[in-house]
């Protein structure tokens, strides 16, 4: 299989999660990127496996260093991708899964731009966009998990408009209207892209 950098992104409701689940269940050269965050850790969040949890100083300290392939500031913490875990996968002959919102994919897709031909995360990079079956059905899917209050629900539905209108910077675009399909779908991509198909 050849190494892979696959960068995925979705609305919040569109399934992004038990896809990126569904994927590193199937495919055991499958290693999930760990984001860091300057976010305090949620109940049941463990530091090296949800993300890395590093305090402020340390997060400047990395990005002063050019250690991010990507970093972004939201809502006062700053969230980001180191790059040498990525490469080190990729040097092992595994491929590297990222769950990333749009606009840190954008800044991914940039920088593997400038990235010299034969550049292990330029020859593997895959990104996909998993699209909602429509506005409405996300809607109900957030309403149905019933975790967060309605002016959270309504904010996510805002943001989901202006992802939605950035699906077409992806390479590839797959609509999660049924699971066992869209999984089927990212797998076919896979496939091809690693030269299994």
């Amino acid at each position: 299989m050849k190494p892979l950098f696959i960068v995925i992104s979705a609305p919040s409701g569109a399934g992004k999660t038990t896809l990126c689940d569904l994927l590193l269940q199937h495919y055991p050269e499958l290693c999930y990127s760990v984001s860091c965050t300057t976010r305090e850790p949620r109940l049941n969040e463990e530091d090296g496996i949800d993300y890395h949890f590093l305090d402020q100083a340390r997060f400047k300290q990395l990005i002063h260093e050019n250690l991010f392939l990507e970093y972004a500031l939201v809502h006062d913490n700053y969230y980001g991708t180191l790059k040498e875990p990525v490469y080190q996968a990729l040097s092992e002959n595994q491929c590297a899964l990222l769950d990333i919102d749009v606009v840190g994919a954008g800044k991914i897709r940039e920088h593997v731009k400038t990235l010299p031909p034969g550049d292990p995360l330029r020859e593997g990079f895959v990104d996909i966009f998993i699209n909602p079956p429509s506005l409405q059905e996300l809607t109900a899917r957030l309403e149905r998990r019933a975790t967060d209050a309605p002016e959270i629900i309504e904010k996510r539905v805002k943001n989901a408009k202006k992802e939605l209108s950035r699906a077409a910077e992806y390479m590839f675009q797959v609509t999660n209207d049924n699971l066992d399909t869209a999984f089927r779908r990212i797998c076919d991509i896979i496939n091809v892209k690693a030269g299994l198909a």
